[in-house]
């Protein structure tokens, strides 16, 4: 056997992706087959896909051992690869067989390569429009002319093959033949790019050696909203380019990724792959492939972006590397940040943390000396960072149920006057969070979770944000049965929106808020349309922090800038804090300058000072002092670990039972604490119950958990799982 290849009817161990906690042994198929070939093999009486991770262990009668049925035609699973997976296995303790899904997450990867039919837009109308043809045509035009499959198209409209097959008689719908996954077009580094300042250009040539010397490096690139971020790392992408390498941008939200593209598309000529749920499957299966085979040179995607098979990696950015939605909290727990560190470590390539405001753990990195620090400290062109003020609303006269200030008021005016834009940010979606009965008091709960259920007034209903079950805004209380008693309690985006129609009743509103579009399309239309200037005031969430970029919007008013400061998540300050600057840098991005105005009833709390001062070293240095006095991250590590079960009895028994047998966490010093309900403590119909583990930094906490949970049997019924580096505690 050659390095690396197994010669026909050698034993080989190969890495399913089913729920098995170990590699199953094989016999190598006509042909042989290499070290990280995707196979086919039986199990049972199925065919699963898995992938050889290496030899047999063998030990029985090989006559027994079942062959592979195939060797499946993509790219073999590089070396680099295969040690990630285990890797990231080893530090987030997930079973292999988990991350190798994370890793296969294509449709049709064993289809051979060939011709294809797809379906796109055509030029012309039908006859006669149906609601059925309308709904095919909207899916199309929502896609931007991408390509459908026939079941894609018919599935995604909710309409059956017939419908389409019917448009394409009538041109409306174009039928062609497609040569599967088709490499991208090739992108031009050399392009001329935008002209840079001194500070882009003397950053952008630091990322660009570093990319070019092919070693493994991690940089902060921190820059003010506005200062041109952007510009400097794709100088580092082209340097990637010219070196012969593939390139991974990571965005926290798909919303961003329209704009993006647009600039990637005017900097090297052609758009790149994209891997995100806004792509159809066609899409992500030719991204996959392609990425392997060296088809793709520059992704731009979701954090999954980061288990794709890239041939030859030299370049990940991290863009908003601080925001939340970077940690998975279902399936595999892991945070793209600190994996995308990981990967690159082992593929020799270069990291940019990208971000207004970092993370405390990269500040600490930092400060540590393990990663590099570039600053841009000035916005690009004649834009000037925004002037910060605070509302103090002790002072305001406001009428209960009322939530915009007299002083925002006013300020929201004079910016209509001017014809510029305003924003009135709510991180709370729906209408109102809490809906009780006035008569008797009782709130309407969700029926499987522990949590209240928050009116969606546009869409009628009552969701759950836990599990997201629904139901209709009831007339009658469930509880003392009193009519036209339910009332709204606090305020959501909808309800702010209501309440700025009153007051602006002359101006074009928008309502920017995750769960108001449909897909992800449509939600960068209406971002796009709103960037355009049509809209005059935007109510918004969190969303409208990460990054767009709104040219006329002058004047943000931050609604409630307490809320985050409120419960007991160690990184409360830290998250109020971004989140609040982040807000604030969406105005006066262009010619104009902006003003942020936050309302709050602690304008002299150490966070809202902070956040008014712009002080931000200042900020991180006094919060890094308070987390390293307490041991907790980045100066301590935590694991959480959640136990969840339809009997509360039995989740209770067995986290009581986990608590008093801890010897192998005291054998390293942690500390357990709890057991204890979880703050939202029954979700889709299952009890939960938390325990923490808090350990020096330096302490080898995966290898103790290990040994721990080792100890106990689980009833089946039971599920648990552990939360390495927590970011969420409920």
């Amino acid at each position: 056997m050659e390095q690396g290849y197994f010669d026909e009817g050698a034993l080989i161990a190969v890495l399913t992706t089913q729920p098995l906690d170990r590699c199953l042994d094989y016999k190598a198929p006509e042909g042989g087959c290499h070290l990280g070939a995707f196979v086919e093999v039986p199990l049972g009486p199925r065919k699963v896909m898995g992938v050889v991770w290496g030899p047999g262990e063998g030990g029985y009668d090989p006559s027994k051992v079942r062959g592979v049925i195939r060797v499946l035609d993509a790219a073999p699973m590089r070396d680099e690869m295969h040690q990630f997976l285990r890797r990231a296995a080893d530090y987030t303790l997930t079973p292999l067989p988990a991350m190798l899904r994370l890793a296969t997450r294509s449709p049709g990867l064993g289809d051979p390569p060939g011709m294809r039919t797809v379906y796109r837009l055509g030029d012309s109308e039908p006859e006669r429009m149906t609601d059925a043809r309308a709904k095919v045509l909207a899916v199309l035009r929502e896609y931007g002319g991408l390509a459908f499959t026939l079941s894609e198209l018919a599935e995604s409209a909710g309409v059956t093959s017939s419908v389409v097959k019917g448009l394409v008689k009538q041109g409306a719908v174009l039928e062609q033949a497609s040569p599967r996954d088709t490499p991208y077009p090739l992108l031009d580094p050399d392009l001329p790019g935008l002209t840079l300042t001194e500070d882009q250009a003397a950053g952008a040539a630091m990322l660009a050696e570093a990319v070019a010397g092919g070693t493994y490096g991690t940089t902060m690139l921190r820059g003010v909203t506005g200062s041109g971020k952007t510009e400097v790392y794709l100088e580092a992408v082209a340097a990637c380019l010219r070196a012969g390498r593939q390139a991974l941008v990571l965005l926290p939200e798909i919303a961003l990724t329209a704009e993006f593209l647009t600039r990637v598309q005017a900097r090297f000529g052609a758009q790149p792959a994209e891997w995100h749920s806004g792509v159809t499957m066609t899409e992500r299966r030719r991204c996959w492939r392609m990425v392997g085979e060296g088809g793709a040179q520059l992704v731009v995607g979701a954090r999954s972006a980061l288990f794709l098979p890239f041939r030859d990696l030299g370049l990940i950015v991290v863009d908003e590397e601080h925001d939340t939605s970077y940690k998975q909290e279902d399936g595999v727990l892991y945070n793209a940040r600190d994996m995308s560190v990981l990967r690159a470590s082992l593929c020799s390539a270069q990291v940019v943390l990208a971000s207004a405001t970092p993370s405390l753990e990269t500040w600490a990195n930092v400060q540590a000396g393990k990663y590099r620090r570039l600053d841009l400290t000035a916005r690009f062109g004649v834009a000037v960072m925004p002037e910060m003020r605070a509302i103090d609303m002790r002072a305001e006269e406001l009428p209960g149920g009322k939530w915009v200030s007299p002083t925002l008021r006013d300020a929201v005016r004079a910016r209509l006057a001017l014809g510029e834009q305003s924003l009135l940010f709510l991180n709370r979606r729906g209408y109102a969070p809490i809906t009780l009965c006035r008569a008797c008091g009782h709130q309407i709960g969700c029926d499987h979770c522990d949590a209240r259920m928050v009116e969606h007034r546009f869409q009628k209903r009552l969701v759950c944000h836990q599990c997201g079950e629904t139901k209709p805004m009831p007339l009658t209380c469930p509880s003392c049965e009193a009519e036209d008693r339910m009332s709204p309690v606090g305020p959501g985006v909808e309800r702010l929106a209501e309440e700025a129609t009153a007051l602006f009743p002359d101006a074009r509103i928008a309502v920017l808020s995750s769960d108001l579009y449909g897909s992800a399309r449509a939600l960068k239309a209406h971002i796009e349309s709103i960037a355009k200037g049509e809209a005059d005031i935007i109510v918004g969430t969190q969303l409208v922090a990460k990054g767009h970029n709104f040219p006329l919007l002058t004047l943000v008013g931050v609604i409630d800038s307490d809320l985050g400061l409120q419960g007991s998540d160690l990184r409360a300050a830290e998250r109020t804090f971004q989140l609040m600057r982040q807000v604030a840098g969406r105005a006066g991005r262009a010619e104009r300058p902006g003003t942020a105005m936050l309302q709050t009833f602690q304008p002299e709390h150490p966070v809202i000072r902070a956040i008014l001062a712009g002080d931000e070293d200042r900020f991180w240095a006094a919060e890094a002092s308070e987390r390293q006095a307490a041991g907790v991250p980045p100066y301590g590590r935590m694991a959480g670990i959640i136990l969840s079960s339809p009997n509360v009895q039995e989740v209770f028994d067995v986290a009581s039972e986990m608590a008093r047998r801890d010897g192998p966490l005291r054998a390293v010093n942690a500390q357990l604490y709890g057991p204890a309900p979880a703050p939202i403590a029954r979700i889709r119909g299952r009890h939960r119950v938390r325990l923490l583990v808090k350990a020096d930094k330096g302490v080898a906490l995966q290898a103790a958990l290990t040994q721990w949970v080792a100890q106990f049997r689980l009833p089946a019924s039971l599920r648990l799982s552990i939360d390495i580096d927590p970011q969420s505690f409920l």
